[in-house]
């Protein structure tokens, strides 16, 4: 894509006005670094054009592509000039919250989505003990209506499958509910008093959801 112009906008969009790639970038700042980490915050994208766009930021130097010593694949790492662009994501995140709400559909609220920004959310040094088990029940889904979150000291896993102990917090809700709260358009409390939320579970973890799992980066403080 070229558009002819020594304009720096113009040629700064020349390399991320591409489909996918901001997301590409976004995933990959947030800590993103292997082919199958970036198709899971990516649910939508093709394995081609995800590997046509990562060739294409490693060719303008915005990523390094690093072969991974002893296994199969490569590790996608961010170089400086990427990491300048997250203040400028983070803008375009803030413009996102004031004027594109309105403009979203229930197909933008993605269960793959939500859980792994919830599972990057985790503060686990808020959480005593060695392991923590959260599970969540969404009561529209029809496949895959349950999912775990594993906390075990510093490693965070989601699960899809019973991992076959008692869970410390249970959630049951819709996938909007829970994305409106982590997102800071609604709050535990509310949606549990509309009746849109249940929470159970130890009262230490569930009366303080917030200081353990922390909301969006572009939620109101």
């Amino acid at each position: 894509m070229e558009f002819g112009q020594f304009c720096p906008i113009a040629k700064a969009t020349e390399i991320l006005g591409e489909k996918w790639t901001i997301l590409i970038l976004r995933e990959i700042l947030m800590g993103s670094s292997r082919f199958n980490e970036l198709q899971r915050g990516l649910s939508m994208i093709s394995t081609a054009v995800l590997t046509k766009r990562l060739n294409a930021l490693a060719d303008y130097e915005l990523i390094i592509k690093k072969k991974i010593q002893g296994q199969r694949g490569h590790e996608y790492l961010p170089t400086s000039s990427a990491r300048e662009l997250l203040p400028i994501f983070v803008d375009i995140g803030n413009w996102g919250m004031k004027w594109t709400r309105n403009n979203l559909t229930d197909n933008d609220f993605d269960v793959d989505f939500l859980m792994l920004y919830l599972q990057r959310s985790i503060q686990t040094e808020m959480l005593p003990g060695k392991e923590t088990i959260i599970r969540f029940h969404f009561k529209e889904l029809k496949q895959q209506p349950y999912w775990w979150i594993l906390v075990q000291g510093n490693n965070i896993d989601v699960c899809t499958v019973d991992p076959g102990k008692e869970p410390d917090v249970y959630f049951t809700c819709t996938v909007k509910t829970l994305s409106d709260i982590w997102m800071g358009e609604n709050t535990y409390r509310k949606a549990i008093r509309n009746g849109d939320l249940k929470v159970v579970g130890r009262s230490d973890l569930t009366k303080n959801i917030t200081v353990w799992m922390s909301n969006c980066m572009f939620a109101k403080k």
